[in-house]
């Protein structure tokens, strides 16, 4: 199978040798800023779509709020070009070429980074072999982008909500250090949505990004064309810039870990989260600094924190329990599948933290009897040496929670998987590690201001 998706990949390049960015157009329609794309290769063509209603808070309400405004502009081209990555992936053409701004030289070489690493599982998945060098070209032509530039901001924070338990954690924490906050949800669903409700953050005062891919991408992924992961959360920082200006809004407070820096593969780069890692903040925030808007402040708010320090934060908000969802698997329908390792992983997070009665009625079972999720459960805790490709944290933290969970459970029959897990290697290497010490810990590679530092320090002890 992986050689005929090698075979795939180098005759699809093949017939497919170049993908155009032809145009970006955004104007106010109904009350909502729309930004329409226009990709081709061959005789496909791509038109993407995004659209934002304009809320009353927003600085900008209007045509002439957009007209002429350079800063827009600048942004609005920047988000198609981490947009096309998803058109690009089903035929891997040898060339991008792009037709609205001319890039520099240095701004080439930055996207082709952001593109290589950011589609490392891709590439892993289907088995193809390719270099940061040769794997695309890009040209361009038209005119030169427009300069960055100063632009006036307040100190409001935007937090884009996922729905999980990271981005409660940055809300409430920035709530209650009296900070300005402005909840930001791509395509709103059930628990993003409900979040921002037990927040007590009314609709009226949410950013309300809608994202529509194009059917012609959805038809070649039926015949059969290349698929896979795209650094999605790359996207979501170019739109969460356009709507800081959009806002007037001056920090941009995501909500990764320092554990989405470890590779999901071991002793390569490939890591499913590299959008979320602090080798990609440094080179987004220095970009954006350099080509748009020196202003700006993109970082990650929890940065300090381990996931498994973040599961313990969350436990003291039980007002989310019931609505908070990670499960990618049932996202449309808005539940916890229990059958993924999204699932298994926070479970085993948060379960040191929750009494199991809880964690039973969030999940609708107590995920650690259920024998069929063993071969993920190996993944998670490195009896197995490739993790999941899913948002979860490092080996080590969760040896760490499992250790605290059998801990609590001395006495007690031990399920399915903790039986497994105690029966293991990995686990007598854990057996006595300092559990209290490593939840106390402070990771200072970040990008966080003092008022924000002082906020997450202040959490943690």
């Amino acid at each position: 199978m992986i050689q005929f998706r090698q075979q795939k990949y180098l005759h699809l390049r093949k017939e497919y040798p170049v993908l155009t960015y032809h145009s970006m157009e955004y104007f106010i329609d109904h009350g909502e800023l729309k930004l329409k794309y226009n990709f081709s290769t061959n005789d496909i063509t791509y038109s993407p779509e995004i659209s934002i209603p304009i809320k009353s808070f927003f600085s900008i309400q209007d045509a002439e709020g957009i007209e002429g405004n350079q800063l827009i502009e600048n942004l609005v081209f920047h988000i198609g070009m981490i947009e096309l990555l998803s058109y690009w992936k089903a035929t891997c053409s040898p060339t991008i070429h792009i037709k609205p701004y001319v890039l520099n030289k240095e701004q080439v070489a930055w996207w082709k980074k952001i593109y290589f690493h950011g589609l490392g599982e891709f590439f892993y998945v289907n088995g193809i072999n390719n270099n940061i060098d040769d794997f695309v070209n890009i040209t361009c032509q038209g005119n030169t982008l427009p300069i960055c530039q100063n632009y006036i901001f307040d100190d409001g924070v935007i937090v884009p909500i996922g729905g999980g338990k990271d981005s409660v954690v940055s809300l409430e924490l920035l709530k209650s250090g009296n900070f300005k906050v402005t909840p930001l949800i791509l395509n709103p669903r059930g628990a993003t949505l409900q979040t921002i409700g037990v927040a007590g953050i009314a609709k009226e005062h949410l950013i309300e990004i809608n994202r529509k891919i194009d059917h012609s991408l959805i038809a070649l992924n039926d015949k059969g064309y290349l698929n896979g992961h795209t650094p999605f959360s790359a996207l979501l920082g170019f739109i969460s810039v356009l709507c800081a200006v959009l806002t007037g809004k001056q920090h941009i407070a995501l909500s990764n870990e320092s554990s989405a820096n470890e590779s999901t593969v071991i002793d390569t780069e490939i890591n499913h989260q590299y959008s979320k890692s602090y080798a990609f903040e440094s080179d987004f925030r220095q970009y954006i600094k350099t080509y748009i808007s020196e202003e700006v402040n993109y970082f990650s708010f929890l940065r300090p924190l381990l996931e498994i320090q973040i599961a313990k934060l969350f436990s003291n908000y039980p007002d989310y329990y019931p609505v908070f969802k990670s499960c990618n698997a049932g996202s449309k329908t808005d539940i916890w599948c229990g059958n993924c390792p999204k699932c298994l992983f926070t479970f085993i997070m948060l379960s040191p933290f929750i009494l199991t009665e809880d964690m039973i009625r969030i999940y609708g079972s107590n995920l650690l009897i259920n024998e069929n999720l063993q071969s993920y459960f190996d993944e998670l805790c490195g009896i197995s040496e490739i993790k999941p490709f899913e948002c979860v944290g490092t080996t080590e933290e969760v040896n760490i929670a499992l250790q605290l969970i059998l801990i609590q459970m001395q006495k007690k029959e031990l399920p399915f998987l903790l039986k497994h897990y105690q029966s293991s290697l990995i686990s007598q290497q854990f057996n006595h590690f300092d559990q209290h010490a490593y939840l106390k810990q402070f990771n200072i590679e970040h990008f966080l201001l003092p008022q924000f530092e002082t906020l997450v320090i202040s959490a943690l002890s």
